[in-house]
């Protein structure tokens, strides 16, 4: 039986997704222009490594208790946003995100995803002057199709063969991520044929988060784009490998901050259908 949630006011949004495929591999791309967002958006965490980057320069957004404020291109790490620790409102927003499968994000950043766990800093701190370029050039490009293509040409430019995880590393990653979350880290370990502690420890410096918390993560992103697509907690927490609808409850609280219930209404995951398509199931 689908829920019936309280559905995100996202009318000034304008979202859009690239109609062409990108070259940076495991990367994922979307628009967003908000003019005024009503209601704070929360930042709810996903399991890949977020790049915001502003649209000419011009952006404002304000703190949740409405003090007015410059935000501007950032980058955060796997799990940022957990507990509802991030909420702005948008007074004049325009940018182009990229999600970026932690194991490429060290080869186009040129840091490791361990350094930016659960945080955001500023994108310049880690690239340099070339993003305020880039920010700049995004402004001048009329269509978001070539804001595209001049984002995923800056990405496909920045991409060195240095950084890659261990295969090891990678495999178990994409384990994780095919499994919804649902393998167990000694299952791993047995697979690729180290021990529980190597694989502990190694993916978690190459990765940016352990691997029994990245599976976590990935358990509650599809759980939580099951509830946001009208499914009822109780067959969200069933067919996400959840003990009950209990425990569904509290992944949830920890991550986002608020209840399965709320969370339907994030508006951060009530564009998802459209910022995301590949998604969509």
């Amino acid at each position: 039986m689908a829920a019936s949630p309280a559905v995100a006011d996202v009318s000034t949004w304008d979202v859009a997704s690239p109609r062409r495929p990108l070259r940076t591999p495991r990367a994922a791309m979307a628009g967003f222009r908000v003019r005024s967002a009503p209601d704070p958006v929360r930042i709810v965490p996903h399991p890949s490594v977020m790049l915001l980057v502003e649209v000419g320069g011009r952006s404002v957004v304000r703190d949740a208790d409405g003090r007015r404020r410059r935000w501007g291109s950032h980058v955060a790490g796997l799990g940022f946003g957990a507990g509802g620790s991030f909420a702005v409102r948008a007074d004049d927003v325009e940018c182009v995100e990229v999600r970026l499968s932690p194991t490429v994000a060290r080869s186009v950043l040129g840091v490791s995803p361990a350094e930016l766990e659960g945080i955001a800093v500023p994108l310049d701190d880690v690239v340099g002057r070339e993003l305020a370029r880039l920010g700049e050039r995004l402004g001048e490009l009329a269509t978001w199709e070539e804001r595209f293509a001049a984002t995923d040409a800056w990405l496909a430019g920045r991409r060195t063969g240095h950084g890659a995880p261990d295969p090891e590393v990678a495999w178990a990653w994409r384990r994780i991520v095919a499994s919804e979350g649902a393998v167990r880290v000694d299952e791993l370990a047995a697979e690729v044929g180290w021990s529980r502690k190597r694989l502990w420890t190694r993916f978690g410096a190459q990765l940016g988060a352990a691997p029994k918390r990245a599976a976590t993560l990935v358990r509650f992103d599809r759980a939580a784009h099951r509830i946001v697509a009208g499914l009822e907690p109780g067959r969200a927490a069933a067919d996400g490998g959840y003990a009950d609808q209990s425990h569904l409850h509290r992944e949830v609280l920890g991550f986002a901050g608020v209840t399965p219930a709320r969370l339907a209404a994030e508006p951060f995951l009530a564009v998802d259908d459209v910022a995301w398509p590949a998604r969509r199931r």
